[in-house]
């Protein structure tokens, strides 16, 4: 494999293993509920607007999904203290322990695929988890005004 297609390969088969585990443990919540959790757990305090444009969607489908998010108590919104215009959304503890628990469920379900392994490969793949994890770090988009 060239060095410009290893990148490319492991998002390619993260995003296939995220779909395998999320079949294999019968969760039907869609994976822009994560996604958006998971920005919020990393960085709370959003607008809709920022939230929909770091998970590619569109800010009506953020609103919907934000609502699905809020009913089951999962987030909350708050005025923003820069603007009272806007609301922010945050994550709550419900919706941190959701996330943990979606994480650990992955985490046992897609064990029995890499019990083969051996002390090399574990390694081989901590530090390929520790690079990939200090160049994915996602700062959510500026603003710039009311949304």
């Amino acid at each position: 494999m060239q060095n410009e297609e290893i990148v490319s390969s492991i998002v390619v088969s993260a995003h296939a293993l995220a779909r395998i585990a999320a079949q294999d443990a019968g969760n039907d919540a869609p994976a822009a509920q994560w996604r958006a959790l998971t920005l919020l757990e990393r960085e709370s305090g959003q607008r809709v607007g920022a939230l929909a444009r770091a998970s590619r969607t569109t800010q009506p489908g953020m609103t919907r999904l934000l609502g699905d998010l809020e009913r089951a108590g999962l987030v909350a919104r708050a005025p923003d203290r820069s603007d009272s215009r806007a609301t922010v959304v945050e994550i709550t503890d419900a919706g941190t322990a959701a996330l943990a628990e979606w994480r650990a469920t992955f985490r046992r379900t897609l064990a029995p695929r890499f019990a083969d392994l051996d002390a090399a490969d574990w390694d081989a793949l901590r530090r390929a988890a520790q690079i990939l994890a200090a160049h994915s770090f996602e700062q959510l988009p500026e603003t710039g005004g009311h949304e």
